[in-house]
């Protein structure tokens, strides 16, 4: 390899082809290995940053301007730990800026810092957008260094060797260790996240979930309990619930199938309410006999353009996805409910004669527009019908 360090550079992002970014290292110090994607959302940073289902990406940020409104604490989506259970490098057009924002507790770079992330900064993500878009995802190295010593053959190699997500189950180390209760409901203006008195009683098997599918869930009036991934379904109903979620999560759902689905079958033969959510509705396609693929890009960002086939409105969605599923392997007793208005593939499905949905994208936003919150509306009504 030819490449030299460039005068002044911190940073660099390797790719598994041997094409190095260099520019300013930001956040953490030392390296971290992963598959590159790209994010189109304008807000919303420390959230995508916390979200599980990032686990062993690194993120590309395609809005050049990051880090005014600083970071905090009430902005984490993940339930605990760091870059190890999330995002575990990111990538930015310009050096993050000081916050100017009242909720502010502390400035991005120093967040990024304290959680482990490392950044780069001052590269041109379009070129980069454009690796991802033509070639696929790359596995990749990024790294900081303050003093600019970087073993490029090295980092190159170590990418190269990366096997990546295929195969890969993330959602045990992204899930909690034992099962709690829920009550926080979502934000509200002044002030924060009220506690709501939960009623009927819903079980979230946790595959690396979001604090704001929780939140919405809460705010449905539903009775939280969040379980490990590993949790049997006899586990599931022995807590007597009126609905189950499948929550979102990292990884290839083929893999984390492996223990799941067999349990997510006993789930639906129960008759019990049934809602997935991105990996979770993944997973209930395979349980239900289709299939998942591995995507070149895959979706991430919180504009996306969805269609709600039973009701003809189209939403404007979070995405946040690598995986999905293949909508031709969709058995009879399936429908698909909801589609992606950018390639079509498939967003949402329902089982006929029984209350079982799930969709692709993230109702819960957070961040982006909440067009999609009526989903767990949607999803009480299916049980207060079951409670008749």
């Amino acid at each position: 390899m030819t490449t030299k360090i460039l005068p002044g550079a911190t940073g660099v992002l390797a790719l598994a082809d041997g094409t190095i970014l260099q520019g300013i290292g930001v956040g953490a110090t030392g390296s971290a290995l992963g598959e590159v994607v790209f994010n189109t959302a304008m807000t919303g940073y420390q959230e995508i940053l916390t979200d599980p289902s990032y686990m062993s990406q690194i993120l590309a940020f395609t809005f050049p301007h990051v880090g005014n409104v600083g970071a905090n604490v009430e902005d984490i989506e993940q339930m605990g730990g760091g870059s190890d259970t999330s995002a575990r490098g990111a990538v930015f057009r310009d050096v993050p800026t000081d916050p100017a924002n009242w909720r502010a507790d502390a400035s991005f770079d120093a967040w990024m810092k304290r959680r482990g992330v490392v950044g780069l900064a001052g590269v041109d993500t379009r070129a980069l957008t454009k690796i991802i878009r033509d070639k696929g995802a790359p596995h990749a190295v990024i790294a900081h260094d303050p003093d600019g010593n970087f073993d490029l053959d090295a980092l190159v190699a170590q990418a190269r060797d990366w096997t990546g997500l295929v195969g890969l189950d993330l959602a045990k180390p992204a899930s909690t260790l034992q099962a709690f209760e829920w009550n926080e409901g979502v934000w509200d203006w002044p002030d924060g996240y009220p506690t709501v008195a939960g009623g009927k009683n819903v079980v979230v098997i946790d595959y690396g979930v979001k604090r704001n599918i929780l939140r919405a869930l809460a705010s449905t009036g539903a009775k939280i309990t969040v379980v490990p991934a590993t949790t049997t379904a006899e586990e599931v109903l022995a807590r007597n619930p009126d609905g189950v979620v499948l929550s979102n999560g990292p990884g290839d759902p083929a893999a984390t199938g492996e223990y799941a689905v067999p349990e997510i079958r006993k789930l639906v033969d129960s008759g019990k309410p049934l809602m997935g959510i991105c990996l979770g509705h993944q997973m209930l396609a395979i349980a239900l006999g289709a299939r998942t693929v591995k995507m070149d890009q895959g979706h991430h960002g919180a504009n996306h353009p969805v269609k709600d086939l039973t009701t003809g409105k189209v939403e404007i969605v979070s995405m946040n996805h690598g995986f999905t599923v293949d909508r031709d392997s969709l058995p009879d007793a399936v429908t698909e409910t909801h589609v992606s208005l950018f390639d079509g593939t498939n967003c949402g499905i329902a089982v006929q004669d029984r209350p079982i949905f799930s969709v692709q994208h993230h109702p819960e936003a957070s961040p982006g527009p909440t067009d999609s919150l009526y989903l767990f509306d949607r999803f009480a009504e299916l049980m207060d019908q079951a409670a008749r």
